[in-house]
């Protein structure tokens, strides 16, 4: 019988925790500022301030000002002669998304909300600003949009408040047009409760409606 030949077996030594050591440490950069991300390019957006809110924007520019320039770092100013509020970027701004929150919020004001309500834009990702008309719920015209319109508010503005601590939410009523400022689900509960008024449901109902959805939302919360 021909003798097998023996199976040759290599052995790879195993590396100590000594020798792990000695591999090149991980690089450690530093974070990119907003300036160095856009390549160093300044970056602007310019808000349109309508006719009927170029008083209230003079008597609370402060207010607007101070948030915006000295905790978001974006410079602004008001552009006279294109009635437009002007916002950019600058070498300390410490995120480049400080620009369009900043953008929301004027905007937000110029649609009617007060600033201590808009401010809140600044401070929390998950708010936005949903707009409609009542056109766009229910065709109405004459005496029946005028109608629309009171049961939106109610007497002294009672429904309008009503939906908005019940939902957590901020309504402007601008004419035929609804802004509500608020989270993605309470922005949905509101306006199913003002399209009810809309086409025609008394408060009433749409109060109890309202209460049992609050009343689930707290318990699944």
């Amino acid at each position: 019988m021909q003798s097998k030949e023996s199976m040759e077996i290599e052995t790879v030594p195993i590396p100590s925790e000594n020798d792990k050591g000695s591999l090149p440490k991980k690089p450690n950069f530093e974070p990119l500022k907003a300036h160095e991300m856009s390549d160093g390019r300044v970056q602007f957006r310019k808000v349109s301030v309508p006719p009927h809110r170029y008083t209230p924007l003079k008597k609370a520019w402060m207010d607007i000002y101070a948030p915006v320039y000295d905790q978001m770092k974006i410079d602004i100013r008001m552009n006279l002669k294109a009635r437009k509020v002007e916002l950019k970027t600058r070498a300390d701004t410490p995120d480049i998304s400080n620009l369009q929150k900043c953008a929301d919020f004027v905007h937000a004001f110029m649609l009617g909300f007060e600033v201590v309500d808009a401010v809140a834009l600044l401070r929390l990702d998950e708010l936005y600003v949903e707009s409609f008309e009542i056109k766009d719920v229910k065709t109405l015209r004459g005496e029946h949009l005028s109608r629309a319109i009171g049961r939106l508010s109610g007497k002294g503005g009672k429904t309008k408040f009503a939906i908005e601590n019940a939902t957590k939410t901020r309504i402007v009523i601008a004419d035929t047009k609804i802004h509500i400022l608020g989270s993605f689900s309470n922005i949905k509960i509101a306006r199913d409760s003002l399209c009810s008024l809309i086409l025609g449901s008394p408060a009433g109902k749409v109060y109890s409606k309202l209460r049992a959805v609050t009343a689930r939302l707290a318990e699944r919360f």
